[in-house]
């Protein structure tokens, strides 16, 4: 049986500086640019279609949550690399001098689920998560511990 590959994404994110956007998404994160005007970017975020458009004021409250013992943003993006190109990220973003919400680890070490994540903030304060799992099957599947 021939395994299907998910269809790219598309999300929207407002942000106040485009040109400062555009650094990081291409030159911290390698993201190429597709289509643009002077109010908005596309670029290739890991094969799916970011739209970042400029916005005069922050169109939403940042609320957040405890994660990792960390109050990080409850609205967050990110992508779900295999765990060889997520160490490749977590040391490349490393050297970079990046300031992480929650710096590259290991989660949930030996359980189900266990994975490497990482998040940071783009310019405009929008979050991004990266994350691996050590046992790719494990993206949906629940601890016996879990909560109902």
């Amino acid at each position: 049986m021939k395994q299907q590959v998910p269809p790219p994404f598309h999300l929207a994110i407002p942000v106040s500086d485009l040109e400062a956007t555009r650094q990081f998404y291409t030159k911290i994160l390698g993201c190429s640019v597709g289509r643009e005007s002077t109010t908005w970017i596309d670029f290739n975020f890991f094969g799916h279609q970011v739209t970042t458009h400029l916005a005069s004021e922050d169109s939403a409250v940042t609320v957040t949550n405890l994660v990792d013992d960390i109050e990080v943003p409850v609205r967050h993006f990110g992508v779900i690399l295999d765990w060889d190109a997520w160490n490749i990220l977590a040391q490349k973003l490393s050297g970079k001098n990046i300031r992480f919400l929650i710096k590259p680890h290991v989660r949930f070490r030996g359980k189900v689920g266990e994975q490497g994540t990482l998040f940071l903030l783009d310019p405009s304060l929008n979050g991004l998560e990266f994350k691996a799992f050590k046992k790719p099957g494990d993206l949906f599947a629940r601890a016996a511990d879990t909560l109902q």
